[in-house]
């Protein structure tokens, strides 16, 4: 039990599977999982364990932002003995690359944020995912026919369409970086599993595009939605 998580420590799977909404943990729970118990409520960021083919798996919001999901992944990592987390979520592409719907694995995130420099007093603000638990999502993606793209993507603070001016933000990003697509979580994540000596992967979908200037309704949302699920899903079974 943490200040933020009142789950008991064998009611966590060593693997998690972390959307940012409460409410989506709740229907992944409620849809793909067998025998899934709530084990947290705290702030209403439910977790919910249970079994998928088998496997045991927790899924668990993280809420919005850096410092959310530094708390929740650092408190699993190290306090819970989580060795896997996948980071469901969404993103906006940047580029022509990223079209509408299409599924990204991230394999590397930038950020302007000081969440290293805070958390560990190292000024670092480049992490790459696992590489091993993303060979196991590439691995399912092939086995499920699930395509997805590789890219690397900015972590930001700031929800982008609220800046003042985007693109004096994305003229500052180092162009060997070759971002593509935005979110605003999985720095923290992969920085805390780089610290903790855990696993982190990152699964997004593109659900809005600076380049085409396009944006998902609620229901297109949703559908591009359930092959991330799936894929996250099915790949636990292979860790």
């Amino acid at each position: 039990m943490t200040p933020h998580i009142e789950a008991k420590k064998n009611e966590i799977a060593k693997t998690v599977l972390m959307p940012g909404d409460p409410l989506r943990a709740k229907l992944i729970a409620e849809n793909y999982l067998e025998n899934a118990k709530l084990v947290n409520s705290v702030r209403n960021i439910y977790a919910y364990t249970g079994t998928y083919k088998g496997i045991e798996l927790t899924v668990m919001a993280s809420g919005m932002g850096i410092p959310s999901m530094g708390i929740y992944s650092y408190e699993l990592y190290q306090y819970y003995d989580v060795e896997n987390i996948i980071r469901l979520g969404s993103c906006g592409g940047y580029t022509k690359d990223l079209k509408m719907f299409d599924l990204v694995l991230v394999d590397n995130t930038y950020t302007e944020s000081n969440y290293a420099l805070s958390m560990n007093n190292e000024d670092c603000h480049y992490v790459s995912s696992s590489r091993v638990l993303n060979s196991k999502i590439e691995e399912t993606s092939k086995n499920t026919s699930i395509p997805i793209v590789k890219a690397n993507t900015l972590c930001g603070e700031v929800f982008d369409k609220y800046m003042t001016d985007m693109n004096q933000m994305l003229s500052r990003i180092p162009e060997e970086y070759n971002i593509t697509g935005s979110e605003m979580e999985a720095f923290a994540l992969f920085y805390n599993a780089k610290l903790l000596n855990k696993n982190a992967s990152c699964l997004l979908t593109v659900v809005d595009s600076y380049y085409y200037h396009e944006q998902a309704t609620a229901k297109q949302r949703q559908n591009s939605l359930n092959n991330m699920i799936k894929l996250g899903l099915e790949s636990t079974i292979l860790l």
